[in-house]
């Protein structure tokens, strides 16, 4: 049987860095779902789709085709045989991926891609709704948190190492909150912490002990050994 982690939080709360860790930990992949939806909105803002048209939105997500594969202990995306990095992670990305993301067309097309990824063997995958919608039978839930300021420091300094301008921490702050907010309340698929999801809150927590958290959690016949 396929074995499935599923973290969930919002941004800068620790969840890709946490993923990374227990998927390369256990040999498992790791499964960024927040670029899915990066993508979607990279691509229509490439296309110039109104992005505040739920109507244009669901017949562009028809057209998006990503394709999936495993790499490097990842899964890696790639439209068109090209697979977009950087460009995904910009401001103007940030600013419109809520819009793109709430939708239930593009969310219903992304989580069926994500179900699809289990062909591949065993997953960590983190995202907004992993836990309640698209894998919540797995036994391995996790819901990672932190303070807004904690976050938005975390945020800033990731963007500034990928040499991607995000402005001050107040700018990135802002921002995580107007998503947070949005995310939320979506009326498809909000990101909440849903019953039996462990929580995690790691504003006050080192990398490793936010990491040692998570991994002492999961079933015991998942772990490799003691840590």
């Amino acid at each position: 049987m396929v074995k499935i982690i599923a973290i969930d939080g919002p941004s800068g709360a620790g969840k890709s860095s946490v993923a990374r860790a227990l998927a390369e930990k256990l040999g498992y992949l790791h499964v960024d779902s927040g670029a899915l939806y990066r993508i979607y909105t990279w691509q229509a803002l490439e296309r110039g789709i109104d992005t505040t048209s739920p109507d244009a939105i669901a017949e562009f997500a028809k057209s998006v085709e990503i394709e999936c594969a495993p790499e490097a202990g990842r899964i890696a995306y790639r439209v068109n045989g090209y697979e977009p990095k950087n460009e995904i992670r910009e401001p103007r990305i940030n600013a419109h991926t809520s819009e793109i993301a709430r939708e239930k067309a593009v969310r219903d097309r992304v989580s069926a891609l994500l179900r699809e990824l289990v062909k591949f063997g065993n997953l960590v995958v983190e995202g907004r709704d992993i836990t309640t919608a698209v894998f919540p039978e797995t036994p391995a839930r996790f819901y990672l948190t932190a303070s807004a300021e904690a976050r938005a420091a975390r945020r800033a300094k990731q963007d500034a190492a990928s040499g991607i301008k995000s402005g001050t921490e107040a700018n990135v702050k802002a921002s995580l909150l107007a998503r947070d907010a949005i995310d939320s309340t979506r009326k498809y698929a909000p990101l909440t912490k849903a019953d039996g999801v462990l929580e995690i809150d790691s504003t006050n927590l080192t990398f490793d002990e936010t990491f040692r958290a998570a991994y002492d959690a999961l079933p015991q016949d998942w772990r490799m050994g003691e840590l």
